[in-house]
């Protein structure tokens, strides 16, 4: 049986392995809708969940917990990335796949720190800033690093996938606020019960 402080860790450990692999596998489709099928990819829209997962652990147990959360998250996605949608005799898979590692890395790592400094702060400034430049450097590290020399119009791809993670980014403030507040919630209860102990 799990104890149950120890739950949400592991829930948002669960989450980030699989909106990582999702992401890494919707990455290499076009968003074939609008015209847009020169301008965004699949990826865009399920990648900017990591930023949520990392901001709220961040938000629950501070930047040392929420990075080992990153750290599992990212050896699980990876693993399965490798594991069921790497072609390892197809180069452009195998650079998405160190692509996605690096930039996915970087980006949350970067992420946690921002998200630290500026946790005091009006309660959105933390989750935006942070998942904006996460975003931002995510995504121009893994869309170098996997289509830099292809033919693939990457620099167009690039900017259509950052302007939809920074509309995301701004939409997942929602369900960020709803959850802080269970979040806060388990942990005075959780510091209660310790307490009382």
């Amino acid at each position: 049986m799990i104890r149950s402080e120890f739950r949400p860790f592991i829930i948002l450990t669960i989450f980030m392995a699989i909106f990582v692999v999702a992401s890494n596998y919707l990455v290499q489709f076009p968003f074939n809708f609008f015209g847009l099928e020169n301008f965004l990819t699949y990826g865009a829209f399920s990648y900017p969940v990591t930023f949520l997962i990392t901001d709220l652990s961040n938000r629950k147990y501070g930047k040392v917990i929420t990075r080992k959360i990153v750290y599992i998250g990212f050896v699980l996605g990876i693993s399965l990335t490798l594991l069921f949608s790497t072609n390892f005799t197809d180069i452009i898979s195998l650079r998405i796949a160190v692509g996605s590692g690096l930039a996915f890395l970087t980006a949350q790592l970067l992420d946690v720190q921002i998200f630290h400094r500026l946790r005091k702060k009006i309660w959105f400034a933390a989750p935006f800033v942070s998942s904006t430049i996460g975003s931002i450097v995510d995504t121009f590290l893994f869309f170098s690093i996997s289509f830099y020399g292809t033919n693939l119009n990457w620099l167009t791809l690039a900017f259509g996938d950052l302007a939809v993670k920074i509309f995301m980014a701004l939409i997942m403030l929602i369900p960020f606020r709803m959850l802080m507040t269970i979040i806060e919630d388990s942990s005075r209860k959780y510091q209660a019960k310790a307490a009382s102990l």
